[in-house]
């Protein structure tokens, strides 16, 4: 009779080894080049995490598409560089979160939620202060702006609110207390659902004045550790 050719335990051990190597060296080079993006953004200003990781992985010779990071990764490692390299990022942080809290409660009329940044914990000294408002009156916001005296330059911005839907929103810019706060204006129906995050596509992570309150008094009692209590 024929006899049936078995793999060696030797063989599989040494390919299963091999396997294991690749995959630790593919982690490695997705955390060489998160470090890379992250410095990049923090240190030269770059906005577009796609961009950053790409030449990132360009300065570190990376070319392989599965050493390059997901953009929740190089989100964890700019929080993790703020906090290893930036000692005033905390203060900074909380003073954005401070102001939020009170453009949260001067905008209560239209249900605003705090996004971006300042609630992720990664915003730095050129962060807005972004919020959803949510209005069926196009005009509501800039007449509660005008109404309040509060300058503010009109802009757009286009989102996508699930897998196949986007949309094309306005936008209101203005300054106070020495920092920008940047409003988009949604219909209220999309308070049941948040537009789809540019960092991962999922829906935004949000903050009404409530939740955010609570956010700064854990704060308080934990200490800063930049980001947000899931």
């Amino acid at each position: 009779m024929p006899r049936h050719k078995h793999a060696t335990p030797g063989k599989a051990t040494t390919a299963g080894h091999h396997a294991r190597h690749a995959e630790t060296r593919i982690r490695e080079r997705r955390g060489r080049v998160a470090g890379e993006a992250a410095r990049l953004i923090a240190e030269g200003g770059l906005r577009d995490y796609h961009q950053a990781k790409l030449k990132a992985a360009q300065r570190l010779g990376i070319s392989d598409d599965a050493s390059l990071p997901r953009n929740r990764e190089i989100e964890d490692a700019l929080r993790e560089y703020q906090r290893l390299f930036r000692p005033d990022h905390a203060d900074g942080l909380r003073r954005r979160r401070d102001a939020a809290l009170r453009a949260l409660e001067f905008f209560e009329p239209f249900d605003p939620r705090l996004v971006g940044p300042v609630l992720g914990g990664t915003a730095d000294a050129r962060s807005p202060v972004a919020l959803l408002l949510h209005s069926d009156d196009a005009d509501a916001v800039p007449r509660f702006l005008d109404q309040h005296g509060i300058p503010a330059e009109a802009s757009g911005r286009r989102l996508r609110l699930d897998r196949v839907r986007s949309g094309d929103f306005p936008v209101w810019l203005f300054s106070a207390e020495d920092l920008t706060f940047d409003l988009t204006v949604l219909p209220r129906i999309l308070l049941r659902q948040a537009p789809l995050s540019a960092v991962d596509e999922r829906p935004m992570q949000r903050a009404n004045a409530a939740q955010l309150r609570r956010l700064l008094a854990e704060e308080e009692i934990t200490g800063y550790e930049g980001a947000p209590p899931a």
